[in-house]
């Protein structure tokens, strides 16, 4: 079983920048797929960005592009979300997930999930 243990979140102002990181307990995770998926309140989960197993090739949603980077560290066996120039509609519970898949955006493709981290941006 992996399990999946968030860290980085917190309260910022709009035009912060803050970094996620996820790292699995129990066993590595350079056999998966990861993603960060985020939920905010009211509303549907949605794929926020996606990394290959290897960290070779990335997927972004549209409303993040150019602003967050996703990137993994096989030293550390750690992923992280690197979120820049913060507005206050990217508040929300951030999830990091695996997947055995090579790189996927589809959420149910995602067998493995932290347990999140709240990121709050005030205006």
């Amino acid at each position: 079983q992996l399990q999946l243990v968030e860290s980085g979140g917190g309260l910022v102002q709009a035009g912060d920048s803050r970094r996620l990181s996820c790292a699995p307990s129990g066993r590595p995770f350079s056999g998966y797929g990861l993603g960060w998926f985020r939920q905010a309140p009211g509303k549907e989960s949605e794929l926020v960005a996606a990394i290959s197993r290897g960290g070779g090739v990335t997927a972004y949603a549209d409303f993040v592009k150019g602003r967050f980077t996703i990137s993994r560290e096989s030293a550390k066996n750690t992923v992280y979300q690197e979120m820049n120039s913060l507005k206050p509609e990217d508040t929300a519970v951030y999830y990091c997930a695996a997947s055995a898949t090579y790189i996927t955006r589809v959420q149910h493709e995602y067998s493995y999930w932290g347990q999140g981290t709240q990121v709050t941006v005030s205006s």
